[in-house]
Order: C-alpha cells, then structure tokens, then sequence
C-alpha cells in the first residue's frame, strides 16, 4: 500500500491561505536525491492509495472558545475542508483524511447543536465513506467540542488490488485481463489524544487505543494529530528536519500491546497469509508542525512536535517457538528479544519507511511493500 501524510504549519482561521499552501505542497512537498541532487516531486507522481492530513488541518486547532472557531465550522461533508478533500481524492485518485471542526444540527430539535473535532474519509471518487468524532478530548477541545464514540473508530476501507488471474479471486476483468479488485483493510482511526489514557483517569498501561487495535484486528491504523512539544521556538528551529524522538519513543510506548501480545488478524493489508510473513500492523502518524498564537496572553504560543511518520509494528515467530510447535522441546532461551503471549513466544521488529523533521513542512510517504529506510528491533533483557 502507498500511503502519504501531509505535515504543514497552517495559520489559525486562515482557510484560503492554508488550501493553498496544502495545494503547493501536494505538488512539490517531497525532497528525493537523484545523482546527488535534490528534488522535490509531488503526490501525482508518488500516487498513494490514502492521504492523511493533520488534526483541524485547514482551520488552525488552538482556537480559545466556542465562539472562536464557530466561523470554520462544517456539516459532515459540506464545508471547505469538505470540498477540498472531495477535490483531492479525485485529482490523485486515493482516499483522503483530513481533520476539521464539525456542527451538527439536531433534525428534531433546531436548538440542539452539537459539535465535534472530527476527521472526514472520502474515497477516490470524492464519496463520503466515514466521520470520526474524536472521543479523548485535550482541554483546548474542551472549549467546544464534545466527544464521540469510540465505536465509529474502526472501518473496512477497500481499496483496489492489481495482478493476474492465477493471483486473484473474484476478479473483475474484461476477457482475460485482470483490472483490478477490491480488498478491505480493518483500519482503526484516531485523533490525537486518543491514544492516551482516557482523561488521564485510566491507568497508563490499560492501553485503551491500542487494546482496540488488537481486538478489531486492525491491519492499518491512521491518526490525524495536531500533538504539542514542550520544546522552544529555538530547540525545535535547531532541530530543523530533525524528528522529535521523545515525541516518537512516547507515541511507541502507547502502542506497547502490539509489541507485547500476539496479532489476532489473518492477512496482511498488502496480502498474503500471514503464515508466509510477519504479522503487520501498519499505523501512520500524520501530525502538523509550527506555531500557533497564545489562546490568551498568560500562555506561550502552541508548539507542535511535527515528526510524522509511517511505521509496521511486525511480529514473526522465533525459531525457537517453531520448535516447540513441533514439539521438539524448545524453549525461551535467556535473554532473547522476543515477547510471550500464552506460552508463544514472538521476535518483534518496528520498520520505518519515512520520518519528517519537527519542524519540516512536505509529504510523509510509505510504500509498505518496499524495504524500509529503519528497522528497530527490542532489546534483549539482558542489555
């Protein structure tokens, strides 16, 4: 699969200059060396199945109250952020995520409006296919929106497949060439703080975001963020494209399940049974970078950590679990990386195809079926 975020620094209310600056960037926004030369090439040519904007990504998020971001609100579907995504999606032929601020007017009751910091999926040809209302809410969202269910968090996006007719079932081809066919990926969507403990009450280690993943046996999880740093304007100018790492090391931590406890699904999202290769769970962190104003003048501005990025958590059986399977009286040897759940031990790798800067502004772009450019792998016990 070929994924894409879009990390930017987009202006507080500023909705026509945030499209455009959104526009330009889809058109140049990632840096590739060729023959020692950097260019920079778009989303035409890297052609993703998905797209993923940050949280809030053409309103801004730091807006102070209700009566601050009221001006920027949409309906599900209909509104700028709305119309842009549809846009999009056709333009580049994938499906397209992009966070905003949602109203929603009560069809019974004029007075009753209710509104959510939301994120919209539109497939390729710019249909509506899902609305997701973030369920944990910072004390920012707190101002004026309410939480959703965490129940719409999780979505059978289908998306075409390409191949032969030996490779595929249930085809759709003309004579005896193959065009394409659909395949669903269980995906778990988030926003942001929805990978936290649940306002801080819940024990850091229930895992409530994570648990979920595992349950739904999720094979790709997309998290539209607009996640703070606690850096300076000058750290993070010093970073440059340099990622955050306390900011990655911490998003790994609250996905820790994965690299505990065994993956339940079947089939990878880029095919195949995972009897033939390791247990994937892809998850895409698309997160904003920049600055935006104090929501008063007795706090600092918000800083974001940028570091988007697109990673695999993978598990494969070790060597010696194949051996106890077989009933050859292996056991966990001391030390080894691997985890155990129910007595079956795993090696646990995390693969890294792209990682922006903390300050960077362009395309996160990953190829799953590609080698990655990193690969971390759990430390023995005993290091």
């Amino acid at each position: 699969m070929r994924i894409a975020t879009l990390q930017f620094a987009p202006k507080l209310g500023d909705l026509k200059g945030n499209i455009e600056k959104a526009n330009a960037l889809l058109k140049t926004g990632k840096t590739i060396s060729i023959d020692g030369q950097e260019l920079g090439i778009g989303a035409d040519l890297l052609k993703p199945d998905i797209l993923v904007l940050p949280e809030l990504a053409m309103t801004g998020y730091n807006f102070p109250s209700l009566e601050a971001i009221k001006p920027y609100v949409e309906s599900v579907g209909d509104g700028p952020s709305a119309s842009w995504a549809r846009e999009t999606a056709k333009r580049l032929g994938c499906k397209v995520c992009v966070g905003y601020p949602e109203i929603e007017k009560d069809s019974e009751s004029s007075d009753k409006i209710t509104y959510y910091n939301s994120l919209l999926v539109v497939d390729e040809n710019g249909e509506f296919i899902l609305n997701y209302r973030k369920s944990f809410l910072y004390y920012t969202d707190e101002t004026w929106a309410a939480e959703g269910q965490v129940e719409r968090g999780f979505h059978e996006l289908e998306f075409a497949t390409e191949g032969n007719l030996s490779s595929l079932t249930n085809p759709v081809h003309q004579g005896e060439q193959v065009l394409s066919e659909k395949k669903r990926v269980a995906t778990s969507l988030g926003i942001c703080m929805d990978i936290n403990p649940y306002k801080f009450e819940a024990p850091f280690d229930k895992w409530e975001f994570a648990t979920r993943v595992l349950d739904s046996k999720s094979q790709l999880v997309i998290l539209s963020m607009a996640w703070l740093t606690t850096l300076s304007r000058e750290d993070l100018d010093a970073l440059k494209d340099k990622p955050e790492m306390d900011t990655f090391n911490y998003w790994l931590q609250r996905f820790w399940p994965l690299l505990q406890k065994r993956m339940n699904h079947e089939v990878n999202l880029d095919g195949g049974k995972v009897a033939d290769s390791p247990k994937k769970i892809v998850i895409v962190f698309s997160n904003r970078s920049g600055e935006e104003p104090p929501a008063d003048d007795t706090k600092p501005p918000a800083r974001y950590a940028g570091t988007s990025t697109i990673i695999a958590v993978t598990q494969r059986p070790s060597l010696y679990a194949a051996e106890k399977d077989a009933g050859s009286g292996g056991h966990t040897p001391d030390g080894e990386s691997g985890t155990e759940d129910a007595g079956i031990p795993f090696d646990v790798k995390i693969l890294c195809w792209d990682m922006l800067g903390a300050a960077e502004e362009g395309i996160c772009f990953a190829d799953t079926t590609a080698d990655p450019q990193m690969v971390f792998a759990l430390k023995k016990a005993s290091e």
